[in-house]
This record gives structure tokens, sequence and C-alpha cells, in this order.
């Protein structure tokens, strides 16, 4: 059956009082920069507290691809529309729908719903009555109230009545953008996209920063990142990716700092220079892909000693979850293959021999003014010289 209207229902938008109108308005954008690249004709409105996409000429795979990768959707529901919400219209509209889309002799019941409190019947009646029509009609069905195959959906409202059995599963969560703006620290490694992924699904619109350290890190090292940023932008929306050349920062560190601090003191470095690139692009706070305890520089005392320097809040969606859990989820989003890339970035190359898992905050402090002759200078210039790549959802 080819379908030329879908029902788009959100869930936790529902729940958002005075202020629901912002998060609608948000998520039709959305769907709306969603079905932009598709071929076809689409129109996504909204009316008396619902969502309509209208297509015609679209692929319908590649539609229900597109509109599962728009967080904020809920349910995806193509329907038929009755313009004329006489009964018999409703009626015959119902049978010959379940006629064409529902495995003969399956089991069904009605649910109908009115928001037209002048429409002449009232929802049980009007459930009661499709379903008596229905079963004369339709060639075996069967009416179960309790555990039905199929539910035909019936909804009267002004402009028509919408008839719909299908309810395709969405991602949830909050349209992007509906929650401002956070910088992701993202590398080539598995956490940091899947981490990407999960505060945008809260409606936080995301800019990246990638640490490259060139000639240790190749150039390979740095197109991976930018391939995983653009698979991020699948679901989060098109993504500007920040370049930053950390390499005299790195061997400075390498220099004057005790080898076992390496990896706090850098990572301490890293956040200092993401909160400068997210303040300069309007961002709330920075995103890590940390987990507590995966590696040396994400015991507790490791982050305690990395927050220390960030004025910013720091969002770390994967926090609790452990290394399973991180890749189901990239391998869902589909960031995992390319994540697992021989492709070392720049945490790997200069990583200490026996690395510091409970740092003293006073004695990293310490070493790290062994820097203050040259860090101002090198992170000024760090964040002055960021490369910015324009990351477009990948297809």
């Amino acid at each position: 059956m080819v379908y030329e209207e879908f029902l788009i229902k959100y869930a936790e938008i529902g729940i958002k009082g005075k202020n629901r109108y912002v998060f609608e308005d948000a998520l039709v954008r959305q769907i709306r920069q969603a079905v932009k690249p598709l071929p076809g004709e689409f129109t996504v409105f909204k009316t008396n507290g619902r969502i309509y996409l209208k297509a015609s000429g679209y692929d319908y795979e590649d539609l229900i691809e597109a509109l599962q990768r728009v967080f904020g959707i809920a349910y995806i529901c193509p329907m038929v529309r009755v313009d004329d919400p006489a009964f018999e219209n409703i009626a015959d509209a119902a049978s010959a729908y379940l006629k064409e889309v529902v495995p003969e002799g399956c089991t069904f019941k009605v649910e109908a719903r009115r928001s037209v409190k002048s429409y002449p019947m009232h929802s049980m009646e009007l459930a009661a009555a499709l379903g008596e029509v229905i079963l004369q009609r339709v060639p075996g069905m069967r009416v179960d109230v309790h555990h039905p195959v199929v539910t035909l959906h019936v909804e009267v409202r002004e402009g028509g009545v919408s008839l719909y059995a299908k309810e395709i599963p969405g991602p949830g969560g909050m349209p992007v953008g509906s929650n401002g703006k956070s910088m992701l620290l993202l590398s080539g490694g598995i956490d940091s996209p899947v981490a990407g992924y999960m505060i945008a699904k809260r409606g936080v619109k995301i800019d990246a920063v990638y640490f490259h350290a060139p000639p240790y890190t190749s150039e390979r090292a740095k197109q991976k990142v930018v391939d995983l940023a653009c698979q991020v932008a699948r679901y989060a929306g098109p993504i500007p990716l920040s370049v930053v050349n950390f390499t005299d920062i790195q061997l400075a560190i390498y220099e004057k700092c005790p080898h076992d601090q390496l990896t706090i003191i850098m990572r301490r470095m890293m956040m200092r220079i993401a909160e400068r690139i997210a303040e300069n692009s309007g961002c709330l706070g920075l995103i890590t892909g940390e987990s507590i305890g995966q590696v040396a520089s994400q015991t507790i005392p490791s982050l305690t000693a990395t927050n220390e320097v960030c004025a910013m809040p720091v969002f770390r969606p994967l926090i609790g979850f452990d290394k399973n859990e991180i890749i189901d989820v990239a391998q869902k989003i589909g960031t995992f293959e390319t994540s697992i890339q021989p492709y070392e970035d720049c945490c790997t190359i200069f990583v200490a021999k026996h690395p510091v898992t409970k740092p003293n905050l006073k004695s990293i402090r310490k070493s790290e003014t062994h820097l203050d002759d040259v860090i101002e200078e090198m992170l000024d210039k760090a964040v002055e010289t960021a490369e910015v790549i324009w990351c477009e959802p990948a297809p």
C-alpha cells in the first residue's frame, strides 16, 4: 500500500505544558531536515497536538529509515485520512484499509478517539460500530480486545479522520536543538561517538573537537574522526569539527612533566582547549566518552583531576556503562566498524608505561608549573589555529 500521509507521535514532548509548542516546532524542523535529501515531495505540519507528514513520489523504506534517526519521534504511523467524517465514509475506508494491510483471519480491535466533541458518536460507540462493520466486510477477522494481532486506531479531529494500524518505533528522546549546544571531545575510539549520540538524544546540538598530533598521528587517523563525526551527524545533524594541532603541547608535557602523569596532564590541557573553543561557539557544556575505571585516566581520582580545570559542566553519559554496553550502542548507530580501524589518535601515542591511577591534585598542579613559561601561548595558538571541518550526515 502506498501511504500519502504519516502521523508522527512523540512521547516526552507531551508533558511539557505551556512550552510544548517550542519542542513541537523543533521536532517539525528536524523532520524537515531529515527528509530534505530524499527523493519525493514532503510537507510537515502540526495541528491540534499532532504532527503529520504528507509524502508523494518517495521510497517507503528510505523514508522510514530517515525518520527513525530523528530524536523526539516515539512512533511513525503510516495512515489513511478520511476528509468527510461521516460514519459510512470511515467504515468504507477502514474496511478497505484492513483488507489491504492485514493478514486474513487475524484478530483485531478498534480504538477510537474524538477530539471533536460535537461528533454524533462517542468514542466507545464509534469503536463498537466500526468493529461490527469490519467483521461483516473483512473476511476471517475475529475480535480480541485483550491480545489482538492488529489494533485499528481511529482519531476524529478537526479537518478529518486518521486511520492507522502500524506504529513503527522511533528513537525517542528530545528533538536536537531543543536543549542548547555542547562540545564533544571526539577521538577515534568507540566511546566518544556513542557519548555524542546519547547527549544528542536528549535534545542537545553537538559541536566537536578533535586533537591531532602530526606527524605522530596520520591524516588517515584524522579522516577516521571526520567519518565518525559524519556518522553521528546522521542523528545529531551537521557537526562543526574543530581539529586542534596538539603536537607541541604533547611534546612539552613529555619533556617537562613526570611520565606517570602524562595522561592526566594531557587530558587537563585538552579540557582547557575544548572549553575555550566551546565558549567561542556558544556551547554550554563539554561531552566526553569516559566510563569509570575503564582506563587509568578514568578512575574517580583521575576524573576529579581532569574536572578541576573546567568551569563548564562536563557531561559523561557513559559513566556507568561497561565496554560491551558501549559496543552495543556503537553497533546500533553504525560507528563501531569505523572506530576499530587501526589508526591511532594522540591519546595512544604518548601513553605512559605505568600511568598514575590515583593522581594527587597538589602533585599534578606542581608538575604543571614546569610548563608555566610556554603553556598559555601554546593553548592560545592551538585554539586560534584550529581547522574547522563541517561534517554533514553520512549517506
